[in-house]
């Protein structure tokens, strides 16, 4: 690293962006796969399914930040968060193949084991990638530089997410002979195996070298005062939660739309294969426009913009499959840059933390980052599982006029309102550029000031 700009080189931001690739084998899988897998072939009902999401969401209230705690009190030769991408791989592989049997058990049997492995799973994910994002925060001092890898993060992120997309049905496909039931949970071997692999080349590729600052005493009552009244974390976490409120509930209805309202469901793996070469594209321009415009200004524009798209796809007919792809496309395009630009700004709620307060807790803001990440997700899986039912799905049977105008909906109206609520709140954030090379100059300053004590 340029130890006078805090740049890094090519190689450790690539090292650092493979593991949101392994991340993303898990974290696609759950987006994309996880309430079909469920419903369709595990026989759960859709609203059992959507509250099971809700629920277990209880426990990560407590499980996120305590892990954030955990690896913020980490001491090793290795550093504070990397030597969880060696420890947690292993378990979280296998609990993925778990969360992907399917017992013969009778429905309530098949709830409480969907409970246990879901929660357990979620666990495992915790224990990798809060300590996993936590690292980006201390890779680099400087602001811009975090975007920069943010950036590279996100490019490979989405090399994941394509993976998953396109190859996990003719995984299953091939796995399973025709039994879906066999070929998921020997997928998820490949992609844990796989993953298992990518987590070690980011621990040996990245270093740590943002330190708290020296003195500081461990409280953890001072820790969470700090993080509660960290007031831009507060607004990033509402423009998180609804940020993936909005993907998931999107995401999660790719394969019910093509299945059941363009009766094709072959078409579902290209259509988000598409989308993601796409969002690989548009998190490819971040950095650029990021510079231009500031980090705030150009999340204000793709957010707004993602919104008016995504309403609009509700209005087109399903015989039109050139401009449905179109549009998706378009989407995933334009919404791209939101990711790396949020886990940006959660890294600079870091500084702004040490800036004010006088003490840096990096794992727990990241952890809080990761639950507003996980409870986006259940609070869109919820909803998903629960508009089905209200809108009267059954699975494997021909759907309704009434279920085929909410399937449509799901894809398009109600995760508008979801991106519409996260482009309001960003107006109330207050770390712009400027701000942000005021705290990373005076920070600066202080640690100069003690080298020299």
């Amino acid at each position: 690293m340029d130890t006078m700009t805090g740049k890094l080189p090519v190689r450790e931001k690539i090292g650092y962006g493979l593991g949101d690739t392994a991340s993303n084998l898990y974290w696609q899988m759950f987006v994309n796969f996880l309430m079909f897998f469920y419903t369709d072939i595990f026989g759960i009902p859709a609203a059992a399914v959507g509250t099971m999401l809700v629920v277990s969401r209880f426990w990560d209230a407590l499980n996120d930040p305590l892990m954030g705690i955990i690896a913020d009190r980490t001491k090793t030769r290795w550093g504070r968060f990397r030597p969880y991408l060696i420890w947690i791989s292993g378990p979280l592989a296998v609990i993925g193949i778990l969360t992907f049997l399917t017992p013969d058990f009778g429905i309530t049997g098949k709830l409480i084991y969907a409970y246990i492995t879901y929660t357990l799973i979620m666990m495992a994910y915790t224990a990798i990638n809060i300590p996993y994002s936590a690292l980006m925060g201390v890779m680099s001092p400087n602001t811009q530089e975090r975007t920069g890898i943010a950036t590279y993060r996100f490019v490979l992120a989405f090399v994941g997410a394509f993976i998953v997309q396109g190859l996990t049905l003719p995984l299953v496909r091939f796995f399973g002979g025709g039994n879906q039931a066999l070929g998921f949970p020997l997928t998820m071997a490949v992609y844990g195996a796989l993953a298992g692999f990518l987590f070690y080349l980011t621990f040996a590729l990245t270093r740590e070298r943002v330190q708290p600052p020296p003195g500081q005493k461990t409280s953890l009552k001072d820790d969470l005062k700090d993080l509660i009244h960290n007031r831009p974390w507060m607004i990033l976490l509402v423009m998180g939660v609804f940020t993936l409120g909005n993907i998931i509930v999107r995401s999660g209805t790719i394969l019910y739309y093509f299945k059941y309202y363009i009766n094709n469901q072959a078409l579902a793996s290209l259509f988000m294969v598409l989308g993601t070469i796409a969002v690989i594209a548009g998190v490819a321009c971040t950095q650029f426009f990021s510079k231009r415009l500031g980090k705030k200004k150009f999340y204000l524009i793709v957010m707004t913009l993602t919104s008016i798209l995504t309403a609009l796809f509700f209005f087109i007919p399903k015989e039109q499959i050139i401009l449905i792809f179109a549009l998706h496309i378009l989407i995933s395009f334009v919404m791209a840059p939101q990711a790396p630009l949020l886990w940006s700004m959660y890294a600079d709620t870091a500084d702004y933390s040490e800036w004010k307060n006088g003490r840096r807790a990096t794992g727990l803001i990241f952890s809080a980052a990761t639950f507003a990440q996980k409870f986006g997700i259940a609070l869109g899986g919820g909803l998903a599982g629960w508009l089905l039912a209200i809108f009267g799905f059954v699975a494997n049977v021909p759907q309704s006029e009434q279920t085929l105008t909410g399937i449509r909906l799901m894809m398009s109206l109600f995760p508008a309102i979801g991106t519409a609520v996260a482009t309001i709140a960003a107006f109330f954030y207050e770390l712009d550029d400027r701000t942000m090379q005021q705290i990373e100059s005076e920070l600066k300053e202080r640690k100069g000031d003690r080298a020299h004590a």
